[in-house]
């Protein structure tokens, strides 16, 4: 699993027991894996529409920096579907894992629409393809 973001956990992202409030964690998940969906389908008009169970098994405190890995699990027609795992950087402690995201590549009205991928592309295979 690849981590590609991090974040820092601050005060505004604590709960009454000085710990990362699950809401925000969920938000920081949620915008990963719709950047990561964005760039794989090459389309900005991508919507979540799944998340599995959630599994918390550890706690962040304010200071400590998290990041958040993201890989994908199958390919579908109109979608895309993820996992993840959000680890304590300094500790390699797992926080929290989510075993499925589907994200739904949509077009112009909102309308799920095909998106022809089959496998995991990374933007600077595209770049060097678009160089020769």
């Amino acid at each position: 699993m690849k981590f590609h973001t991090r974040k820092w956990v601050k005060p505004e992202d604590l709960n009454p027991n000085k710990s990362l409030f699950g809401g925000r964690l969920l938000a920081w998940i949620d915008e990963e894996a719709a950047l990561y969906s964005v760039v794989q389908l090459e389309n900005p008009h991508v919507v979540t529409k799944y998340m599995s169970e959630i599994n918390f098994m550890a706690s962040a405190k304010q200071g400590d920096i998290v990041e958040i890995g993201i890989e994908v699990v199958k390919f579908g027609t109109t979608s895309l579907v993820l996992n993840c795992e959000v680890r304590n950087k300094m500790t390699h402690e797992t926080i929290i894992t989510v075993d499925k995201i589907t994200m739904v590549n949509l077009d112009e009205n909102g309308v799920p629409k095909p998106h022809g991928k089959t496998k995991v592309e990374y933007v600077r295979d595209r770049i060097a393809g678009q160089n020769k």
